[in-house]
């Protein structure tokens, strides 16, 4: 039987549960319940609005999100707009089907669209990379709160305009919803 192939799109108020349920599922019961609840504060959080936030949906089936909120550069040196991404949710059983990379690809088009010059992540750089993230912290970025040494290459950022890496810098400033120090752990 053929598996039918994800769509992606803009997500829309009606998708809250259903973002909710794929989160929880991608990340675990007790992550995800905490990780589900972030995202529904940083949709709404005044202090960093989304630039964007996309599903794959598989049918009638919600398999996947991508939220990107906006960022700002504290002691840049010049003006850039900047946005977090943050958290990434596959389904477990749909992961290793490139939905993943569908999202972080669409969303990457969508807020470079929208005028976003940086995009700033905290994860795997395995995966990251592909996309061309590169180490923030030794291209002058600083993150919202210290990643602890062995974890360094864990904080990227991805520059939408090439002409931007090693002429702006400075530390990131996120939404309220995410100005905790435990989600910056990698």
């Amino acid at each position: 039987m053929h598996e039918a192939t994800a769509s992606v799109r803009n997500a829309l108020e009606d998708d809250r549960a259903a973002i909710a349920a794929v989160v929880v599922a991608a990340f675990g019961a007790g992550a995800g319940r905490e990780i589900s609840e972030l995202v529904g504060k940083l949709t709404v959080d005044p202090t960093a609005p989304p630039s964007g936030s996309l599903v794959a949906t598989k049918g009638v089936d919600m398999v996947g999100h991508v939220l990107f909120t906006t960022a700002r550069l504290q002691r840049a040196t010049r003006s850039v707009g900047a946005t977090i991404l943050a958290p990434l949710s596959v389904s477990p059983e749909q992961q290793g089907q490139s939905i993943g990379t569908r999202l972080v690809d669409e969303g990457l088009r969508t807020v470079r669209e929208a005028g976003v010059d940086l995009v700033f992540v905290l994860g795997h750089p395995g995966f990251y990379s592909r996309f061309g993230f590169a180490p923030a912290g030794a291209l002058g970025f600083d993150a919202p709160y210290p990643i602890p040494p062995h974890n360094a290459g864990a904080w990227m950022v991805h520059a939408l305009r090439p002409d931007l890496l090693g002429r702006v810098s400075g530390r990131v400033i996120c939404a309220d919803a995410l100005d905790d120090p435990g989600y910056w752990r990698e």
